[in-house]
């Protein structure tokens, strides 16, 4: 398995992941924050074509992550995956909702419940977050497990046990509490909702989180979803290198303009 960002942060979200069992190639897409036009440049930009996608998972309805998931699906023919209250609330946006046309290509999922797409196992962990029904993601091709987990507010007991025991995690560090608080920009009730229980986890709370988990298999840890005026690399990458007692280098940080490179597991 491999797995690659084509861009993390409020501007927009969108990751590959890619599995090989030696007869057939399964490549999944989870969330599509980017345009038509935009996402097919960064898949082309990763070495994929859009039509070599065979389906994209939708985390929650927030623009940055499902803001081109329909546009997408319909210019290349890929199913769609998620949440009832996620296609619910998705229908409520007349920017985002899927046309009458395609609807044919949406599945719709329950939390917690797996499914299979090609070799991969998908389970669709519910999380604490702002939206109708979010989820989040666990992939599993048989070999290996890749975790997804960013845009949720808190570590619930539920996530801790779905998260883990994997080979590879993509962990939101969303914002340094103390650069938020300090923000003048930030309104007093946006930092309430970023920093709240259904808000975005902080690097304190996402390095919290890693040390509650089960790691002894861990080979790849990504720092995702930050937020370009309330962190930084270095401060999330320090603050999960310091969780697990490793050196600074071994944890990888998703860009917004540029993601991250492939990764093997």
């Amino acid at each position: 398995m491999r797995f690659a960002s084509l861009g993390s942060g409020s501007d927009g979200n969108s990751l590959v992941v890619e599995s090989s069992d030696g007869v057939r190639v399964t490549r999944v897409l989870i969330d599509c924050g980017f345009s038509l036009r935009e996402a097919r440049r960064r898949l082309r930009g990763a070495g994929i074509e859009p039509d070599e996608i065979d389906a994209i998972v939708v985390t929650h309805e927030h623009g940055d992550h499902v803001g081109g998931v329909f546009r997408v699906s319909a210019a290349h023919d890929i199913p769609v995956f998620l949440t009832h209250g996620t296609l619910a609330a998705s229908q409520g946006d007349a920017d985002l909702a899927p046309r009458a046309d395609e609807m044919s290509l949406v599945r719709r999922i329950t939390p917690d419940r797996s499914f299979e797409v090609g070799g991969m196992r998908i389970t669709p962990v519910a999380v604490p977050h702002d939206a109708k029904e979010p989820v989040q993601y666990v992939i599993d091709d048989g070999r290996c497990k890749l975790g997804v987990l960013t845009d949720l507010g808190h570590a619930s007991a539920h996530v801790r046990r779905s998260y883990s025991g994997l080979d590879a995690l993509v962990l939101e560090c969303n914002h340094d509490t103390d650069m938020l608080a300090s923000n003048a920009r930030y309104p007093d009730v946006l930092k309430r909702r970023i920093s709240g229980p259904w808000g975005h986890l902080a690097n304190h709370a996402a390095a919290e989180l890693l040390a509650s988990l089960d790691t002894s298999r861990l080979r790849v840890l990504v720092a995702a979803h930050l937020s370009r005026q309330n962190n930084s690399p270095e401060l999330a990458r320090q603050a999960l290198a310091q969780a697990l007692a490793s050196e600074l280098h071994a944890v990888g940080v998703a860009d917004q303009d540029a993601g991250f490179e492939w990764t093997e597991v």
